[in-house]
């Protein structure tokens, strides 16, 4: 279905609303979006990014029936800045987010933000979550607050403190099985498009996973002879697929848009309980592509063509404005956006305009992307850790990534008045911006300056007796 047609039959749907029952599948209505989100799943990671030994047929599947995007970025290498600019449509910048919150963190996404589901709530949708949102766990910061019907999932991190299971603003389960973990999302998942299928609705599953703790139920454990890891993209792949099935079976796969993709790129660190960017460079913590150009997918069989590949840039934050266009919502004039809707991308009638791109490790500005060419600020280097990989210093980098996507050939000396005209590019497109808030403060360390003063005292075992 071309895009002027669909969109026409939105406004019949609209102008006969009054006069009509409550919309069926075979009533023409708005189209239903589900959005998986995977935690850390990394560019290389799946067969249709050309992983040889994980096997995921159900995501290929989305790239044979669907477009998929080679050259998509997050918003931040790390999870809650990311999510903020996926439901949001703004840089985590705007909003004060450049760190992860913590269990202990009493801030979150601040509350005069306007998310995806409150604009697609104002249109009719059910709006619903499952998985992992960590945006704030305070009960004012959480999903039932910020647009969502309905909240099932682990707050944030699965690897931190009182990993819970909150269903709604109330802890439902204190010591939840993680090799249950991705199996339950999925049956809530499927349990809501059940509940919803007769009319609009927006569905974000966010799954935990790949983040480590890596778990996989009895079914997937070992199933694949490669592997922990492997074990558990392929049942995020099974996951898919579950849902898939389940718009099939209500008869609305053709009116639903699904997308598919990743918070940032793979945690190298965590060695075989990570994932591979693949081609790229790095991973998840650095703006090399490795860390921010993460796999994603879109299938809408009414609108995308089978196997169409967009290979130019696309943002996270282009879903907000997109959503808006497709469900003929209003964008808030109250606050500037980073993103620009990509409908005619996914309808194959025209390409992105924007073509800037700035990479952020936190509050500070690292890298920038004008077309083809990626300017890279000097870094000092980092020496590595049990939770972040050992990156060497470098100078001020220059790379074509059309040509160099791996970022392996530095072009600085080459091309002087490029990296001139970059960073004159790149300082302009950052004060456009405005000016941008402090970071949030996400929990104050814990005060031991006692045990600092006794153990100095009286040793590190001043309280310890050997009988």
């Amino acid at each position: 279905m071309k895009l002027h047609s669909f969109l026409l039959l939105i406004a019949l749907a609209f102008l006969t609303a009054c006069d009509t029952p409550a919309p069926t599948t075979e009533i023409a209505s708005l189209p239903n979006i589900v959005v998986v989100y995977c935690d850390d799943l990394g560019y290389g990671d799946l067969g249709c990014f050309g992983n040889e030994v994980i096997r995921t047929p159900h995501i290929d599947r989305m790239a044979a029936e669907g477009m998929k995007f080679t050259e998509f970025y997050s918003a931040s290498p790390v999870c809650s800045p990311s999510r903020a600019a996926l439901l949001t449509g703004r840089i985590p910048q705007r909003m004060g987010i450049n760190s992860v919150f913590f269990p202990r963190s009493y801030t979150g996404m601040p509350l005069e933000e306007i998310t995806t589901a409150n604009l697609l709530k104002s249109k009719g949708y059910a709006t619903g979550i499952v998985g992992k949102w960590h945006l704030g766990h305070r009960e004012k910061f959480l999903p039932l607050q910020r647009g969502f019907d309905e909240y099932f999932g682990i707050p944030y991190s699965n690897d931190m403190h009182s990993a819970v299971y909150i269903e709604g603003n109330e802890v439902v389960e204190f010591r939840p099985d993680q090799h249950f973990t991705t199996k339950t999302y999925a049956e809530k998942a499927c349990d809501f498009i059940d509940r919803h299928a007769g009319a609009p609705f927006y569905l974000y599953l966010a799954h935990s996973m790949p983040h480590v703790p890596i778990y996989a139920s009895p079914d997937f454990d070992g199933r694949s002879g490669n592997g922990l890891y492997v074990d558990v993209i392929e049942e995020i792949d099974w996951s898919v697929g579950e849902v898939l099935k389940k718009l099939e079976e209500h008869g609305v796969i053709n009116n639903t848009l699904v997308i598919f993709s990743s918070d940032n790129g793979p945690w190298l660190a965590m060695r075989e309980y990570g994932g591979t960017a693949g081609i790229l460079r790095e991973g998840k913590q650095f703006t090399f592509e490795g860390g921010q150009r993460v796999p994603t997918l879109a299938m809408w069989p009414d609108v995308i063509a089978a196997g169409s590949v967009y290979d130019n840039m696309a943002l996270m934050m282009d879903w907000f404005p997109t959503f808006a266009e497709i469900s003929g919502a209003e964008i808030p004039s109250d606050r500037d956006y980073d993103g620009e809707s990509i409908l005619k991308v996914l309808d194959g009638s025209g390409e992105r305009v924007g073509r800037e791109f700035l990479y952020y490790d936190g509050a500070d500005l690292q890298c920038y992307r004008n077309g083809d060419w990626k300017l890279k600020m000097p870094y000092r280097g980092y020496h590595g850790s049990n939770g972040k990989k050992a990156v060497a210093p470098h100078d001020t980098l220059l790379f074509n990534l059309k040509s160099d996507p791996g970022e392996r050939i530095n072009l600085f000396s080459e091309q002087t008045e490029k990296v001139s005209e970059m960073v004159a590019l790149m300082d302009g497109y950052r004060e456009s911006k405005g000016e941008l808030p402090p970071s949030l403060d996400i929990g104050v360390n814990a005060d031991h300056s006692h045990n600092t003063y006794l153990v100095g005292k009286y040793g590190p075992n001043f309280n310890r007796v050997e009988w």
